[in-house]
């Protein structure tokens, strides 16, 4: 038994690594991934090069395992499970989109920094409006003794009394939350990051904080039917969107505004995202004295993440290992597979067929998502359209690859005519304006067509291999 582990994230980004070489040696593919996004992506890696799959799974006492042979079934994309985590919740911050505006004209233009000390100043300035001044004016519009007009006490039941915060430098929490606000604005904004904690907390201690002052009239949404009716109000602040659009067209400065997207990774310790996320929930669980969670626990719960049991690994590993000697044996017939679901609290276990591929047609010619047309280059444009139109008796209508148009039937003349005798390779590096990379061998265009009688017919996808076979 030879292994050979590797360590890279399976997505676009390691083509270079797992490449056209790399799945054409592979008998079939196992799955044991741990997010959809993956998940979705190796299914259409064992589409496109059709390659069996054995996707399986498991949520704490939940396991499944989903069989996807070549021409037998449909793929794991087919078919979608509900949506099983809550993706937005309630706040009591400007949720009307004028206020919205305002607020993101505010942050990305008017308090942009220009060094980690303008950074560590915008994060102490969010701690003081997050634990300290937001909740002071929560409590200056329902006191700690305010009752409804029913006569009950407002802050009673589940809904608990919060308390302001007063940030002290010495606390750790306190100190950790500006440290990891500060550097994730200066990676936003390409500044120089700093992880000395005596340094910030130096600069901290020189951040003059205005001292709070309630706003009378200021409206906060008690229910959550009260918050989706007031978003959904109209903009009526005509003067105050015409002052906002004047500010706007006198910032002439864009050019030089450059923002760094972060994308959220729980995993890695150096990048401040749980640093961030940890000190910034323990700080509002202290506003209404909620016990804090530790690191772990929040990564768990910002990660999404149930803790595995290894029973029910146990059991999803021995059926996967069930259809994979179903495959070794080289089994063809449908029903002699078999996708599993089990439930072990319950306890419950069901067995069932996989489902087959839905058909569709283009004259008398049946095609699954299994199915493709393969052209070896090299071709031009007029080449492909010429093609199918005497070897099909199909009408090419548009050409894409990837994200760009190359061949529409409305574009321009000239245009179209200039593409129609330029070579497939030389007229997608045209179009993307950049070079086809080496390790690419073959490229994968989408095509609309229509039958003799110029009605729209749905066909399979193309594989064009660059160069022939030496």
């Amino acid at each position: 038994l030879n292994i050979e582990a590797h360590e890279n994230r399976v997505g676009p980004e390691t083509e270079k690594i797992y490449d056209d070489e790399f799945f054409e040696k592979l008998d079939g593919i196992a799955n044991a991934l741990d997010n959809v996004e993956a998940r979705t992506y190796v299914d259409r890696r064992c589409v496109y090069y059709r390659k069996p799959l054995l996707e399986s799974g498991t949520l704490g006492t939940k396991g499944n395992v989903q069989v996807v042979i070549p021409y037998l079934t449909e793929s794991y994309s087919s078919s979608q499970d509900p949506p099983g985590f809550l993706e937005r919740t309630l706040s009591n911050q400007g949720n009307q989109p004028l206020e919205t505006l305002e607020t993101l004209k505010t942050n990305l233009l008017d308090k942009r920094p220009s060094s980690f000390e303008d950074c560590v100043t915008w994060a102490r300035l969010l701690w003081q409006d997050l634990f300290s001044n937001t909740i002071a004016q929560l409590l200056f519009n329902f006191p700690r003794d305010h009752v409804t007009s029913t006569g009950s006490d407002f802050w009673s039941g589940t809904k608990r009394c919060p308390h302001p915060l007063q940030f002290d430098v010495e606390d750790t929490t306190h100190l950790e939350f500006i440290s990891a606000a500060s550097n994730l604005r200066a990676e936003c904004y390409g500044i120089p990051q700093c992880r000395n904690l005596s340094k910030i907390s130096e600069i901290v201690q020189s951040v003059v904080v205005p001292p709070f002052v309630p706003r009378s009239g200021v409206r906060i949404d008690v229910t959550e039917a009260e918050a989706q009716a007031r978003s959904a109000a109209p903009m009526t602040d005509t003067s105050r969107l015409e002052k906002l659009q004047k500010a706007l067209r006198s910032f002439s400065n864009t050019s030089t505004l450059h923002i760094n997207v972060i994308e959220f990774e729980k995993d890695d310790d150096t990048n401040f995202h749980m640093d961030f996320i940890t000190t910034a929930s323990n700080l509002r669980a202290e506003n209404y004295e909620i016990p804090p969670a530790d690191r772990l626990k929040s990564k768990l719960i910002a990660g999404k993440i149930i803790p595995a049991i290894a029973t029910t690994t146990s059991l999803v590993a021995g059926l996967v290992c069930l259809e994979l000697l179903k495959l070794v044996q080289g089994h063809k017939k449908l029903e002699l597979f078999k996708n599993a679901y089990v439930d072990l609290a319950l306890p419950f276990t069901s067995f069932y067929e996989p489902v087959a591929p839905i058909k569709s047609k283009y004259y008398d010619t049946e095609f699954s998502l299994w199915d493709r047309f393969e052209l070896t280059g090299p071709m031009t444009l007029q080449g492909l359209i010429d093609y199918f139109k005497d070897s099909l008796k199909l009408n090419v209508t548009m050409l894409s690859q990837d994200v760009s148009m190359l061949y529409a039937f409305f574009m321009p003349e000239a245009k179209r005519k200039e593409r129609l005798v330029m070579s497939l390779k030389d007229l997608v590096e045209v179009v993307n304006k950049r070079k086809i990379p080496p390790h690419v061998k073959v490229l994968v265009f989408d095509v609309c067509c229509s039958d003799e009688h110029d009605k729209d017919v749905d066909v399979p996808y193309i594989r064009y291999v660059l160069e022939p076979a030496k």
